[in-house]
């Protein structure tokens, strides 16, 4: 499986993380707290992690077309959420052998 971690930085991280974990639960199973979620999309599961500084997304897919599907997911939804902050995307990066950024 591909891997990616996306990263951003904002104070209201555990804010987002709520609020995207409760609108993905209206299609598909979540599981979340105020600093941690996971998400059971088809076509690749979403873990996401609330810290003081920034909200942190890691994404698994099959391949590129699943990873590109769970950035376009996950940012078109922040981006709706976080438009006081003008958020346009988070950062991602690659994960090399379980070190994500």
């Amino acid at each position: 499986m591909l891997r990616q971690t996306g990263r951003f930085e904002t104070r209201h991280a555990s804010k987002y993380l709520q609020q995207l974990c409760k609108h993905f639960a209206h299609k598909v199973e979540v599981n979340h707290d105020s600093s941690a979620g996971q998400v059971a999309f088809p076509f690749g599961p979403a873990h996401l992690r609330a810290t003081e500084q920034a909200l942190v997304a890691e994404i698994s897919g099959a391949d590129d077309a699943a990873l590109s599907r769970g950035r376009g997911v996950i940012d078109s939804h922040l981006k709706t959420f976080a438009f006081r902050e003008d958020f346009e995307t988070m950062t991602w990066s690659d994960r090399d052998n379980g070190q994500g950024s």
